[in-house]
């Protein structure tokens, strides 16, 4: 029986619900993999399978039996995911990435923020944003051009370590850019909840200048002062957490630490994420962080997956049919967001003013959204932003993005290295 037919989620649908959803991740981020391709992409690939629009083996939409259930895993996932992006971000490299990296960022935000947005207000205006409520549509914009801004640093460094080009400036360059990039997401991700939450709250704060500023200025703030006195508090805590003896002690506490800053992210009206992300910023700087992050693995490569599963399986399918009248209009969206989202970060590469730097090479490899991307995504739909039909174009663009940029890089090293040889 498909969970659309039962009025509730049985254990026993459950349990068979999760197995396949850890089952198929696998064996189609193994196949992603195999073509070398993030397993990323795999995962949602087999959302989309097990998702509503194919075999609705797993709740795909609101109302579904055992939506709210795999909901709050994909929650839990999404914040493992950014506690464990923070973990991995050293604060004192971002001193060191100097100031080609810090432009080519501020570039590569500002620039796909401006197009989608753009692109935003151009759909509604010639009528392509049929069904969507017009009092969104500027947080439509917004939101759609939050999810343009971030780069994903593990898909590049992934086709720059199998080039054996992490030691080349462009690479450092990039690497850098993407690490700026990430926690920049992060503020507007907190910027564009904070907008959602006033918007909902009907406190009639709306979207203006100011209130755009003060939401700015919280969203900062928390991550400065989460940032300052967390660092006060985490090292004397978890040499504490050192001396116990029980088992896992030093992992729960971790999580426990990340849990805590994302209940006070929420508190402050901002995603939860934004506070687990803080939260890894905080404990990269402990001397136990390698071993949080090494045990920290095997719980998220058991709660990341799900977040990947339930993005792909809200992905409907049947609007990609392009001969289906009413889908052409969607179909002009992905299009054309998949265009703005590659020439907003390749042209971040034209920042770079460095002899001996391949500028095409720096706008390539800031290409590729990946998970941050689909976290903007999964926010806008959850929030009740996007239609299915919109969060559908969205996640295509993003998976568009992250499956071209590797070839692309490839192609452009090579290109690179043939006019260095030439004008030598």
């Amino acid at each position: 029986m498909s969970l659309e037919e039962s009025g509730h989620l049985s254990i026993e649908q459950f349990f068979i619900a999760l197995a396949l959803i850890l089952i198929f991740s696998k064996i189609f981020g193994e196949l992603a993999e195999r073509i070398k391709q993030p397993s990323v992409l795999g995962e949602l690939v087999a959302g989309v399978i097990l998702g509503g629009s194919v075999l609705a083996v797993v709740p795909s939409v609101s109302g579904m039996a055992g939506y709210d259930t795999f909901h709050l895993l994909a929650e839990v996932g999404v914040a493992i995911l950014l506690f464990e992006i923070g973990l991995e971000t050293d604060l004192r490299d971002l001193i060191k990435v100097g100031l080609a990296s810090t432009i080519v960022a501020i570039v590569g935000v500002v620039v796909p923020f401006a197009l989608g947005f753009a692109s935003i207000i151009a759909f509604e205006k010639y009528g392509l944003l049929g069904g969507i409520d017009p009092s969104l549509n500027m947080l439509i914009a917004i939101t759609v051009g939050a999810t343009l801004t971030a780069t994903s640093v593990g898909i590049t460094a992934r086709v720059l370590s199998d080039m054996n080009r992490l030691q080349s400036g462009e690479a450092k360059i990039i690497l850098g850019a993407a690490v700026i990039d990430d926690i920049l997401g992060l503020i507007i991700l907190g910027v564009v909840t904070g907008l959602i939450e006033a918007s909902a709250s009907g406190d009639g704060a709306g979207i203006s200048t100011l209130n755009v500023g003060i939401i700015f200025v919280k969203a900062f703030g928390f991550l400065i002062v989460a940032i300052v006195v967390g660092n006060l508090i985490s090292k004397k805590l978890f040499n504490l957490v050192e001396m116990m003896k029980v088992r896992g002690v030093l992992l729960l506490s971790a999580l426990s630490f990340a849990f805590i800053f994302a209940f006070l992210a929420s508190l402050v009206g901002l995603a939860p994420i934004v506070g687990a992300f803080a939260a890894g910023l905080v404990l990269a700087n402990t001397h136990q962080f390698k071993s949080i992050e090494r045990n920290l693995k095997p719980v998220s490569d058991f709660f990341t997956p799900i977040f990947f599963i339930m993005v792909g399986a809200a992905v409907d399918v049947s609007v990609f049919n392009p001969f289906v009248s009413k889908n052409i209009p969607i179909l002009l969206i992905a299009l054309i967001l998949f265009i703005v989202a590659v020439i907003g970060k390749f042209v971040s590469g034209f920042a770079v003013f460095k002899k001996g730097i391949s500028k095409s090479v720096v706008g390539v490899g800031m290409i590729p959204r990946g998970e941050v991307g689909l976290i903007f995504a999964q926010v806008g739909l959850t929030y009740g932003i996007f239609t299915s039909e919109l969060f559908s174009a969205i996640t295509v663009m993003v998976m568009l993005t992250t499956f071209v940029a590797p070839p692309l890089l490839k192609i452009m090293f090579a290109k690179s290295k043939d006019a260095a040889q030439e004008s030598s």
